[in-house]
């Protein structure tokens, strides 16, 4: 591709780099040079323009985002139209946003002229969102540095997993200086949480917080595909109330703790309830807040049917450390007072 400043007469077929405006005359960034356009700009006095001029082999650049925008589509995804160079990926319902982020590096190695950005990956997205865009910088690309970034894409390195609407059961501990309203106020936020997926409460229960009372509850759950525990007090080890719980009842505790803060007392393990094994969540205490934490980062996996291991867990370190939450009992730092 040639790109320069042109006499206007010899502008017929080129793409205009700038916008031109001036004695009645606009003509905008990308319009295509035609004998009427030569004309009206000789006649507003503008003899030379900056404009692009294709060469053999040369790919437009609505054509070539289009190609790499398809090829990086995956599963839920969606295309727009491509315009100035330009094609948007969009979520076609709502679920996890999963990217490959070393084909995305892969891709935006192979030259400064192709671009590909997306949303940050385990994303919850909603149905119509941009969840990713392919920009092609110039006018048009040569066709080699095209094929060189389809390439680089073995499989679509951008899809969404679909949320399922999950029948969720919660228990909550009591313990004597709880108020019944938090308790309330944290089954608004969980169900706020599940509505996005279209997923429910369809359980709910409330005992003292003791292993005894609590393993025979435990004992009776049932019709839910996933159990989340709000103790009334947060667990600070294995052998404390929720988990000594959970193994009495026969289930599993896989991981207490995680590399995400706020959310590092949360468990993660299992129950096996009408047959089958069922995911459980021991609640850290910032879940009861709306704001994202590490319960977030577990439930929409588990709303978007991914595998959610105590290795999964542990891989959450970077990127972990989330905004802090003001209502936490102890701040991450002290205030100016100390």
């Amino acid at each position: 591709m040639k790109f320069g400043r042109i006499a206007t007469a010899d502008g017929e077929g080129a793409i205009l780099a700038h916008s031109v405006r001036g004695s009645g005359l606009t003509l905008k960034k990308g319009e295509v040079l035609e004998a009427t356009h030569i004309a009206a700009l000789a006649e507003a006095g503008i003899d030379a323009v900056v404009a692009a001029i294709l060469e053999p082999g040369d790919v437009t650049e609505n054509v070539a985002a289009q190609k790499l925008a398809t090829r990086m589509a995956g599963k839920g995804v969606r295309l727009e139209s491509p315009f100035t160079g330009r094609c948007n990926l969009m979520a076609e319902a709502a679920g996890l946003l999963l990217v490959d982020t070393a084909t995305i590096d892969a891709v935006n190695a192979v030259d400064e002229s192709i671009t590909v950005a997306t949303l940050t990956p385990m994303r919850p997205v909603v149905a119509g969102e941009m969840i990713a865009t392919v920009k092609i910088i110039p006018f048009a690309v040569a066709e080699p540095c095209l094929a060189a970034s389809l390439a680089a894409v073995a499989a679509p390195p951008v899809s969404v997993a679909p949320f399922r609407p999950l029948d969720i059961g919660v228990v909550s501990t009591v313990l004597p200086g709880l108020k019944q309203a938090t308790i309330e106020k944290t089954l608004n936020l969980l169900d706020a949480r599940l509505a996005l997926a279209g997923s429910r409460i369809t359980r709910e229960a409330r005992v003292a917080h003791d292993t005894p009372d609590l393993t025979d509850l435990l004992r009776q759950v049932t019709g839910i595909d996933v159990l989340v525990i709000f103790g009334a007090s947060a667990i600070t080890d294995r052998r404390d109330v929720v988990p000594a719980a959970i193994e009495a009842a026969g289930g599993t505790v896989e991981q207490l703790g995680m590399p995400v803060d706020p959310g590092n007392l949360l468990l993660l393990g299992s129950l096996s309830i009408d047959g089958r094994t069922i995911p459980v969540i021991g609640a850290p205490g910032c879940a009861r807040s709306p704001k994202e934490n590490g319960f977030d980062f577990v439930l929409w996996r588990l709303l978007a049917g991914l595998p959610v291991t105590g290795a999964e867990l542990r891989r959450m370190g970077v990127g972990g450390l989330l905004s802090e939450i003001v209502t936490r009992p102890q701040l991450r730092q002290a205030d100016a007072n100390g």
